[in-house]
């Protein structure tokens, strides 16, 4: 059987939202190791950052979550708080998608890019595990994608809901491995 043709998705890590973790240096580390091994196996390295217009008017004020981040943001620059950290920053033929909401997909190319790739199987990395991690791997399962995620690379604000839903909620659905079985 062949083997199907993986990418490795790297979301939402922007320095804004990695400044919401008491301390990233692990992950980040991880992380970047995840990429250059991605890039060294010919792996397409796709970026996902959350990002809006100016004002954020493709935020409804009955979206619970994302209209508390409006009321705080309105005078945000954009482009700074969609910035990618430095240590983990994409190179020329790296991909960058951009979503307006938790999952991946929302608002995204990221499923014709998919296509056009000929990926069937993505490794996820992300933060949070509660919210893009969680929204990504539940929609890219009822697309049929095969899914793994890379434990070490994914982080939450909240440790207990980070470890149920690792260890309980996500086998159901993807193949959860360490930085180290995805790297050996």
């Amino acid at each position: 059987m062949e083997k199907a043709k993986e990418a490795l998705l790297v979301m939402d890590m922007q320095s804004s939202i990695l400044g919401l973790l008491s301390d990233t240096k692990k992950l980040i580390a991880d992380t970047a190791q995840a990429i250059k091994m991605a890039r060294d196996k010919k792996i397409p390295v796709i970026y996902v950052v959350v990002g809006f217009r100016q004002g954020m008017p493709e935020i409804s004020k009955n979206n619970k979550s994302f209209s508390v981040i409006k009321q705080n943001m309105a005078h945000v620059d954009m482009k700074e708080w969609m910035a990618i950290h430095p240590d983990l920053s994409p190179q020329e033929q790296d991909i960058i998608v951009v979503k307006k909401r938790f999952s991946a997909f929302t608002g995204s190319d990221l499923e014709v890019l998919l296509r056009g790739l000929e990926v069937e199987h993505l490794i996820l990395t992300g933060i949070s595990t509660s919210g893009v991690v969680l929204s990504t791997l539940r929609e890219a399962a009822d697309k049929d994608y095969k899914l793994s995620i890379i434990r070490d690379c994914c982080a939450d604000g909240d440790e207990e809901v980070h470890r149920v839903l690792m260890d309980k909620v996500f086998p159901r659905q993807a193949e959860i491995i360490s930085l180290n079985q995805w790297t050996s």
